[in-house]
């Protein structure tokens, strides 16, 4: 059972095809293995068993009949809680969506079903999408299954600790400041956000139920995985343009070009100015850049020509101007943020404060809001997107840290976090290295490529240029074959 539970969607796909395994089977062992370790987890927050058992049983009496329903008929998978799913409750982390039975799928939910994908359970989030763990009022706290006394991150923090620890093959998820990619590098496994409007959020929370469409920005779409094969597909599934969602353009997906990886032209950091990075995290990127020069590939190392305090500040400008509107307005919602935000700026080294300041970039524009204010920041983000754009010209990827550290251990939101011997704030040490690409909305993987002392994971960002994903997962798939591989941790 246990190698089952850890083979790929694409792997599992084949098997249930080709009636080596049946989807009731393949199914069976996911629920064994959430019931052996679920609870300790809290990875899974609504898990659906009945009709995904009514549903694996169909999918198998198909495939008697000569039936297929497309690439991951019969293979079950998990939704992150922020997607709407038809008469499944969609809490979003929120008591006061609690009890919200969603009457229709999200687009991207629909789409994964509609290849035959059998929705196992939702993941559990950090509440309404925010902070970077997995802690709400409704659910318990998600704890990383490398150890759990520690973050597996957030806010796709069930989805990241289910893949790791076999609980589900394929997570999908969102990404508006880190979310997929933070998680990916805590818990192991790999993670792809796409270049921004590639994928429909319609049906994706934030916005909460009868708000206006506010999030036309930074929020993207993507998945969460123990292969990179499993992320291609995902994306191959729920990218294009949807009726519901007119600002999703309908640009085909890129095709790659199959150029041998030392061909390629590969840029690499170990850190960025103003923006420390754990000694240990720095070392294992280091090895990476070695390994890959020892098998022929051209690296050099260097920072892109991009104003990262800049981007840091438009960053947090443009989520206050997409969030006022499309959050809770709760009054337990509202004094949680305040009391976040007053945290977060106030814990940490002083310089680092200065420079993170995030209740001094948000709270003028969520106190008065203007649409003066909100063009300003689109154009300053404008800006922004095409210094990324010419400064990753010559590159065919760059590699560089998703996060100031590994792993964190449990902790209020907004709690200074200790980089080495340098106390940082809550926000920045997750935040500093995924933001900007939110900002910029250029597509990027997280692939593992090593432990901790401690044996904690250590993941790596991969970053390539806008409306080229294919080929960017591609070369992050050889690359991975080169410095990665997922681990299993060693308890599931």
């Amino acid at each position: 059972m246990s190698d089952l539970v850890f083979a790929s969607a694409c792997q599992l796909a084949q098997m249930i095809r080709d009636r080596q395994v049946s989807a009731v089977e393949v199914l069976d062992a996911y629920l064994a293995q959430i019931a052996k370790h679920n609870s300790k987890l809290n990875a899974i927050c609504t898990l659906d068993e009945n009709n995904a058992r009514s549903a694996a049983k169909q999918a198998d009496e198909a495939l008697l009949r000569g039936e297929n329903w497309g690439a991951l008929h019969g293979v079950p998978i998990t939704v992150k809680d922020l997607f709407e799913t038809a008469g499944l409750r969609t809490t979003a982390g929120s008591i006061s969506l609690k009890d919200y039975l969603p009457q229709h799928d999200a687009t991207v939910v629909k789409r994964l079903r509609s290849a035959g994908a059998i929705l196992l359970g939702k993941t559990n989030v950090g509440d309404l999408a925010g902070g970077y763990q997995g802690l709400n009022d409704v659910f318990p706290r998600v704890n990383n299954p490398w150890n759990l006394s520690y973050t597996p991150g957030g806010t796709s923090s069930g989805g990241a600790a289910a893949i790791a620890a076999g609980l589900s093959p394929l997570d999908l998820c969102s990404d508006f400041g880190g979310s997929i990619r933070q998680p990916a590098h805590f818990c192991g496994i790999y993670g792809f956000k796409p270049t921004d409007r590639r994928v429909p959020t319609t049906g994706h929370i934030p916005e909460v139920p009868g708000a206006p469409h506010c999030m036309r920005q930074m929020l993207t779409v993507g998945g969460l995985a123990r292969s990179i094969e499993d992320l291609s597909l995902c994306l191959q599934l729920i990218a294009g343009a949807d009726i519901a969602q007119p600002d999703i353009s309908p640009v085909p997906l890129d095709q790659p070009s199959d150029r041998l990886l030392q061909t390629r032209q590969i840029a690499w950091s170990d850190e960025w100015s103003f923006y420390p990075v754990a000694g240990e995290i720095k070392s294992v990127i280091q090895s990476v850049a070695t390994k890959l020069t020892e098998a022929g590939v051209t690296l050099k190392k260097w920072v892109p020509n991009f104003d990262f305090l800049a981007a840091w500040q438009t960053y947090y400008k443009l989520a206050a101007y997409n969030l006022i509107y499309a959050q809770s307005l709760a009054a337990s919602d509202i004094r949680k943020q305040l009391s976040f935000l007053f945290r977060d700026g106030m814990q940490g080294d002083r310089n680092f404060r200065k420079l993170g300041n995030l209740p001094g970039i948000g709270l003028p524009i969520s106190l008065n809001p203007t649409l003066k204010g909100y063009f300003e920041t689109l154009t300053e983000r404008d800006s922004l997107i095409a210094q990324m754009d010419e400064a990753l010209t010559q590159w065919d990827a760059y590699l560089c840290p998703v996060a100031m550290t590994s792993a964190f251990t449990h902790r209020e939101r907004g709690t200074a976090i200790q980089v080495d011997n340098r106390s940082v704030p809550y926000s920045m040490v997750s935040g500093a290295y995924v933001v900007p690409f939110n900002l910029t909305g250029h597509p990027a993987v997280v692939i593992p490529i090593g432990k901790t002392q401690n044996g904690l994971p250590i993941g790596m960002q991969i970053v390539g240029k806008r409306w080229q994903e294919m080929e960017l997962l591609a070369i992050a798939q050889d690359i991975d074959q080169v410095v990665g591989g997922f681990q299993r941790p060693s308890e599931y």
